[in-house]
């Protein structure tokens, strides 16, 4: 057995059939905010199964804040990150 040492903060994008459609450049964006600021170990980002909130797609979630966002546009990753992560 093998302990992982896990990230502090872990963003969660749905990639459900509806969220897909939009999640690529979401990903996109924070993975870049990620490198820009030197938080590799710090945020993981996880792509998950369907999360049950289409009527609100694309969701994302923020953990550990347990911080959940719907109808997330690319535009708004930028201020996500800068409320939340940093």
């Amino acid at each position: 057995m093998k302990k992982i040492d896990a990230a502090r903060k872990v963003i969660f994008i749905c990639n459900g059939k509806k969220c897909c459609r939009y999640s690529k450049d979401i990903y996109k964006g924070f993975k870049e905010l990620i490198k820009d600021n030197s938080l590799k170990k710090e945020v993981d980002i996880v792509d998950t199964d369907c999360t049950g909130n289409c009527k609100c797609a694309p969701v994302i979630s923020l953990q550990p804040q347990n911080i959940w966002i719907g109808e997330v546009d690319e535009k708004d990753v930028k201020g996500i990150f800068k409320q939340y992560i940093l």
